[in-house]
């Protein structure tokens, strides 16, 4: 028995007796109970606060969007339940919100909040910068649509961090394939830049995709990507992908875990103003001209 179980039910089922519950077994949460040589998932930890809650709970954000297929969730993360439950043990979060029929899927038998539901969640909880690379990679599975989250939001005029859902709605990006190039993408934003394009395809001799650029402005043909931790096969791929990228005419700029913010702007930045050129028309990081006050303009 290597996932979570209830204990009294392994017991009725004369699966084990107690002396084998006590030995081999540990007790997760109130009457949950796992397998001592086993390592603790994320899975069998949302497995397990679904048992504690009497199977009649719905799994709720960041353990959802696991569910769903997103990446880049820690095994650590609090399991949210929306249940009637109040007293949660440590782990576990329980919340009382209404949920819409259509807003509760099921997946491997266990009641999930949809993707637009889930997405309604992750986006108005926590920082803005983790809910956006929350949504990019559950997006990136799901493909859910900002309008049809929005919609959802609609019917629920009352819950809390609207105003921040819909800024991270307009900044989140299923090409956004990790919390750093989220990130990355965010500085960027943030520093005045227009929203870069993802995952851009750089053709190769056949007109075909031969690779994809993780984030870049196409017209300036100015690519910026980082650059995590790699094994030997892997950089010598990306020697030999950088060396095509740049060959071809894109200025390819490079971002590691060690650089700083201000490091990483200011690079980018040279590189836009040495590619900016006329034909493209006003510079979008070119602050707009004073203009008249508004009674003047009646």
């Amino acid at each position: 028995m290597t996932e979570p179980f209830i204990g009294s039910e392994a017991l009725a089922a004369g699966v084990l007796n107690r002396y084998e519950l006590g030995r081999h077994y540990r007790l997760l949460m109130p009457k949950v109970y796992m397998d001592k040589r086993s390592e603790l998932s994320l899975q069998q930890r949302t497995t397990a606060a679904w048992l504690w809650a009497g199977r009649q709970a719905v799994i709720a954000g960041a353990a959802a969007s696991a569910l769903h297929g997103a990446s880049w969730v820690a095994d650590d993360v609090p399991i949210e339940l929306i249940s009637a439950k109040i007293r949660a043990p440590q782990g576990v979060i329980t919340r009382r919100d209404f949920l819409h029929d259509d807003e509760v899927t099921r997946i491997d038998a266990v009641l999930v909040t949809s993707a637009e539901r889930t997405a309604f969640d992750l986006g108005r909880r926590g920082l803005i910068g983790s809910a956006v690379a929350r949504l990019d990679a559950l997006a990136r599975v799901t493909g859910f649509k900002a309008d049809d989250v929005l919609v959802l939001a609609a019917r629920h005029p009352h819950a809390r961090g609207l105003r921040q859902l819909e800024r991270a709605l307009d900044l989140f990006d299923p090409g956004g394939h990790s919390p750093q190039e989220t990130r990355l993408r965010l500085t960027l934003i943030g520093a005045g830049f227009p929203k870069p394009q993802t995952q851009i395809p750089v053709l190769g001799p056949d007109c075909n995709p031969m690779y994809f650029i993780d984030m870049g402005w196409e017209e300036l043909m100015l690519a910026v990507e980082y650059e995590g931790a790699q094994h030997g096969d892997q950089i010598g791929y990306d020697i030999v992908r950088g060396d095509y990228i740049t060959q071809i005419g894109w200025t390819h700029v490079r971002v590691a875990a060690g650089h700083r913010k201000p490091s990483v702007v200011a690079r980018v930045e040279r590189e836009w103003d040495r590619l900016w050129r006329p034909g493209l028309g006003v510079d979008p990081r070119t602050p707009p001209l004073p203009g008249p006050p508004l009674d003047r303009m009646r």
